[in-house]
């Protein structure tokens, strides 16, 4: 008998469904009128998975997907250390890209998966402050 994985059996391997769910948020946020400026931002090694803007703002996005509940909810998993790698990042982001006026925001985006293989999105707008 195979180990269980702590995963549930429609699950799909972890990458495919970071992926999924990525996709899942931008397409949440682009039908609440977000326009997905930049996916997957790097900088020295950190990232920013979505950056988005609605008028004068900016959205700096967090997206975290659970299929289970073996580890909490997403957004337990947006650490202080986390949220200090996005900083590092929407500051370098701002440098190069911003806008005089604009407003900046720090946003959460949790996803979860249904038993019927669908996915559930929550937008969490101002998750968190520097």
């Amino acid at each position: 008998m195979p180990a269980p994985t702590g995963r549930p059996p429609f699950s799909h391997p972890p990458h495919a469904f970071g992926r999924r769910a990525e996709d899942a948020a931008a397409a949440h946020l682009e039908a609440a009128g977000w326009g997905i400026v930049a996916r997957n931002v790097r900088w020295r090694r950190k990232e920013i998975d979505i950056v988005a803007r609605r008028g004068g703002v900016v959205a700096f996005v967090e997206v975290k997907a659970r299929a289970g509940q073996g580890y909490g909810g997403p957004l337990a998993a947006i650490t202080w250390r986390k949220r200090r790698e996005i900083a590092l990042v929407a500051r370098w982001w701002i440098a190069e890209h911003g806008r005089p006026g604009e407003r900046y925001t720090f946003d959460a985006v949790a996803v979860h998966a249904r038993p019927d293989g669908g996915l559930l999105v929550e937008h969490h707008p101002g998750a968190w402050r520097l």
